[in-house]
């Protein structure tokens, strides 16, 4: 450390283009850019201390220089210390894995909103403190952002709070310096295989966050999913685990599934829940451990599970006049995918024909596209190919890469319509009285993303447009 030890600072940024006389500026080495480029237009607008990982030039300009080995790690812990560590002021419970992320960190909030306690909520849809709304742009923020959060949670009473925790985050030192206590890891399959280097590098990255896990904090695990013992070994936190098929500390089963919901048992008890399929049973399952493990009673915990709503964007449907239905769902991985299109299967009971309106995002996993594409085409009667958030890609380029997973004998079954609204009417044109519609990939989005630029665009609200609603 150089300079003046003593400097009050006013700020924390690692955008240059954001410093404030007084600031301390952070150089990161990002994917795109290195911060380091940037430290002289950082002190040209005041910046009074600067975290770098290289010796400075010329440190006599009469900033504050600190060195260190891990920009990232610093910035997170600089965070959490600036905002007078908030995360050690709530209940604070990490959910990470491929799928079930967002339902789960969701229902949760519902659950103990409920249940009369003030939570929080970091998620891929929203933020929310108490009931406040606050405009999600990550799955997980940058540490910054977080523990700013965390401590308007902790200023306006919450107890609790819960938290997506993505694979890009942990890897990104941005959940360094929070104080969990509890991880959640649903499953993992396929995904983001564009930023992690294969398969077990994305496994490696997402048990990370069970490593740093405290002897105090609980870690709670999907019994049905292979990786999850791997979460668990040399964890320090308590380990617990759920299960629809094994065995478990908490065990569910499925009793009755339908398209407005399923009947379920868990540890014995059964209960109705309002969202259908069995990666839904799953979700609401794991929903009961973590509420349990945080000392909520087992009675109040079933009762809440009865009345919590599904997530928007998430098997999200919606009843035509004419009988059809409509499902607007995440599904982005080809395990998504996979489960949401068995789950229609199941509760199919009129035998409507399944139509599947797919695209695939650009700038991200190529590898996925035919695979998502062939699921599509073996589990639904019709399948139309489209652009999904095409970002700074060709869409044509991306369908070819999506045709090419169509099993030959399945290609006249399936239509490419680039224009996702027009791909949309144009399933609602064709579905008959009793067939459903499914429009994947994209879920609660309101936007999409083309060529750098983003329009409105609302899948279910396309979906209304076409189809009269049921009265």
């Amino acid at each position: 450390m150089t300079g003046n030890e003593n400097l009050d600072i006013t700020g924390i940024t690692f955008d240059s283009r954001e410093v404030r006389s007084g600031d301390l500026f952070v150089a990161i080495r990002g994917t795109h850019s290195d911060g380091h480029r940037f430290i002289d237009q950082a002190l040209t607008a005041g910046a009074g201390a600067i975290v770098c990982e290289d010796d400075p030039s010329s440190p006599e300009t009469g900033a504050v220089w600190i060195r260190v080995t891990d920009s990232r790690k610093a910035l997170a812990r600089l965070s959490s210390a600036f905002h007078g560590y908030p995360s050690r002021e709530l209940h604070l419970v990490g959910i990470t894995g491929t799928n079930g992320k967002t339902t789960i960190a969701s229902l949760l909030y519902q659950m103990h909103t409920r249940l009369g306690f003030k939570s929080g909520l970091l998620s891929t849809i929203q933020v929310l403190i108490g009931e406040e709304t606050r405009p999600a742009t990550h799955t997980t923020p940058d540490p910054l952002q977080i523990n700013a959060y965390l401590r308007e949670m902790v200023d306006y009473g919450c107890e609790y709070c819960f938290m997506e925790v993505s694979s890009h985050a942990i890897d990104q030192e941005r959940i360094d310096g929070l104080e969990f206590n509890g991880g959640v890891f649903t499953n993992l399959t396929r995904d983001h295989l564009d930023y992690h280097k294969d398969f077990r590098d994305y496994l490696t990255v997402k048990k990370r966050f069970f490593d740093q896990l405290s002897g105090d904090a609980f870690a709670l695990v999907n019994g049905d999913d292979k990786n999850g013992k791997v979460m668990l070994q040399n964890c320090m936190a308590e380990a617990h685990t759920y299960s629809l098929r094994s065995l478990c500390e908490f065990r569910g089963k499925i009793n009755e599934m339908h398209m407005e919901g399923s009947s379920i048992e868990i540890n014995g008890e059964e209960v109705w829940i309002k969202l259908p399929g069995r990666f839904n049973a799953s979700n609401l399952l794991c929903v009961y451990g973590v509420s349990v493990l945080l000392g909520q009673h087992p009675e109040d915990v079933i009762k809440g599970i009865s009345q919590v709503n599904p997530v928007s964007g998430r098997f999200e449907t919606f009843h035509s006049e004419k009988g059809t239905i409509g499902i607007v769902d995440y599904a982005h991985t080809p395990d998504a995918l996979q489960n949401v299109l068995d789950t229609i299967r199941e509760v199919n009971v009129t035998g409507g024909e399944i139509i599947t309106v797919l695209g695939a995002g650009g700038n991200r996993d190529r590898g996925k596209r035919p695979n998502m594409a062939r699921i599509a085409a073996q589990t639904s009667h019709k399948v139309i190919l489209t652009s999904d958030n095409p970002r700074d890609e060709d869409p044509e380029a991306i369908l070819e890469e999506m045709m090419a997973g169509i099993p030959p004998g399945l290609q006249e079954h399936t239509m490419r319509i680039e224009s996702r609204e027009e791909a949309i009417r144009t399933a609602c044109i064709i579905a008959g009285d009793h067939d459903i519609i499914l429009v994947a990939g994209k879920g609660h989005e309101k936007t999409q993303e083309i060529r750098g630029e983003k329009v409105a665009f609302d899948d279910m609200e396309i979906l209304k447009m076409n189809l009269k609603e049921k009265t």
